[in-house]
């Protein structure tokens, strides 16, 4: 099949352009790196004015690399860090604060009263999701109150909100588009993933005029095309999704019962429920996987706030490792005799705790533990903190819908380290996809399928390549004890406040 496709994927730490040739290669890619802002301790901010300008350049810089015309590109698919909000001026188009990040907190004392107020249930019932700072509701409610001016400029139809994929859209449009997908409109509190619509009672609770929404699509559709004068051509964009529903596609994750998880920043695991919207009893996400020709596929989720970025913090906050791939061999190193355990909870935990005031702690340490054990300790929660999700998907759906193989993707699922003892903490075979950059391969998937140039999705899915299986190896015995030794750690980092449910 002719014809380039250029997925965007624009993540919590980076922006990466990939050009992706007819037969699904990769034919160049730039990736450039974005600042973290911390305005205060549990605030997590970007500069959307920063990530635009981040997006813009590595698309130029792909399309040089490339060595092609701008005009042989037939669509660009967009993949976007999920939750993170942004408001901007809809005539201007000039950002109204900065992006709050998935990842922030501030919007904890919100979530606590309307708990108290009940709503909780109403939320989840409509949302599939939890009353918890993590998503994009409560972060507009948050701007809304506090940005000088902003909620009478909403109300008067001047103001757009939008997650990252919405505020891509419209500046690469020049504005002519307001639009998201499925996908991530499901990960805002505002949205009936049943009626498939914004939900004017919840935006009503959350006091947000319902004009500042953008208009939901499917993640295969029509999200209008570039200007010209960007990059040399007016391309079509025709895919749309979020991070991690755009890996499950990208790991052909088509059928119910199949399973990905990504390690990047965090680590995401999603569950395809098929058609079966799924109500999670232990404390998991019900969401969309993916809108198609309007029909919706549902999963289970479980997010877990801090997986890679564990990793960077052995880099930079401590200084044990010069670069993230270093930390697996100094694992390797780490004293067998020793069990310590670091429970990442940098930013609260996340599924299946879902407590935002606890925060990190180690446990086990003894005078002879070092850099070794710390980064054994840091590798190892990975597979623990995935082994809790998996527990609870398997109390909400049942074993037997599951699938055994677990498919994995995402920076830390290069290291056989860890992935070897994910596969002994699970006790179930791990695949690693061949293309470990399978959430830009879903973003091009999507819009390849859309502009008829790359094959369908049963297709697709033939073509997905395992690049090696890991097979659980640790005795039983060993293996129930340092999960044991996990719980107990989780148990005594969970604030006194803790919303957790504990993993029988």
């Amino acid at each position: 099949m002719s014809g380039y496709i250029l997925a965007i994927d624009q993540g919590t730490t980076s922006s990466r352009a990939i050009i992706f040739d007819g037969g699904m290669g990769i034919v160049a890619s730039a990736q450039e790196e974005i600042r973290q802002h911390y305005p205060q301790p549990g605030w997590v901010e970007h500069d959307p004015r920063e990530i635009w300008e981040s997006v813009v350049k590595t698309v130029r810089q792909a399309i040089a690399s490339a060595g092609i015309a701008p005009a042989s590109i037939a669509a660009i698919g967009i993949t976007n860090q999920r939750e993170t909000t942004v408001v901007w001026d809809r005539k201007s188009g000039r950002a109204l604060h900065n992006a709050i990040v998935w990842q922030d907190r501030r919007t904890s004392e919100i979530c606590d009263s309307l708990k108290a107020d009940g709503y909780e249930k109403l939320f989840s019932a409509k949302t599939g999701l939890l009353l918890d700072p993590y998503f994009s509701g409560t972060k507009l409610r948050w701007l809304l109150d506090n940005v000088d001016g902003l909620r009478g400029r909403a109300q008067a139809g001047e103001v757009c909100f939008g997650t990252i994929d919405s505020w891509l859209i419209f500046n690469l449009t020049g504005g002519r588009m307001h639009a998201t997908d499925a996908t991530n409109a499901s990960r805002t509190l505002l949205y009936n993933i049943a009626a498939g619509a914004w939900d004017e009672e919840l935006l009503g609770v959350l006091r947000i005029p319902a004009s500042l929404l953008p208009e939901v699509k499917d993640c295969a559709d029509e999200f209008g095309v570039t200007d010209t004068d960007l990059f040399g051509a007016a391309i079509p964009i025709l895919g749309v999704a979020g991070d991690q529903q755009a890996a499950t596609i990208g790991n052909a994750c088509f059928d119910p019962g199949m399973m990905k998880s990504t390690y990047g920043t965090g680590c995401f695991a999603l569950l395809n429920t098929g058609q079966d919207r799924v109500a999670s009893s232990n404390r998991m996400i019900t969401t969309i996987a993916y809108r198609l020709d309007g029909e919706t596929t549902y999963a289970l989720e479980g997010s877990i706030f801090i997986a890679g970025a564990a990793v960077q913090w052995l880099r930079d906050g401590l200084g044990i490792i010069s670069q993230a791939s270093e930390s697996g061999a100094l694992a390797l190193s780490a004293d067998p005799g020793q069990q310590v355990y670091v429970v990442p909870a940098f930013t609260g935990l996340g599924a299946p705790y879902w407590d935002p005031e606890a925060r990190g702690a180690i446990f086990g340490l003894t005078r002879n533990s070092g850099p070794a054990e710390l980064a054994h300790a840091v590798l190892e929660s990975v597979a623990y903190q995935t082994l809790d999700l998996l527990v609870a998907m398997r109390k909400d759906w049942g074993d037997h819908h599951i699938e055994t193989v677990l498919r994995v993707d995402g920076g830390m699922a290069s290291s056989d380290w860890t992935m070897q003892r994910l596969a002994d903490v699970v006790a179930n075979p791990v695949d690693r996809s061949a293309v470990l950059e399978t959430t830009a391969l879903g973003a091009a998937w999507l819009a390849g399928s859309r502009a008829g140039v790359w094959p369908d999705r049963q297709q697709f899915a033939q073509a997905w390549a395992c690049s090696r299986r890991f097979q659980p190896l640790m005795e039983e015995t060993e293996r129930q004890s340092k999960i044991a030794g996990w719980r107990s750690a989780v148990s005594r980092t969970l604030s006194g406040a803790s919303y957790g449910a504990q993993i029988a």
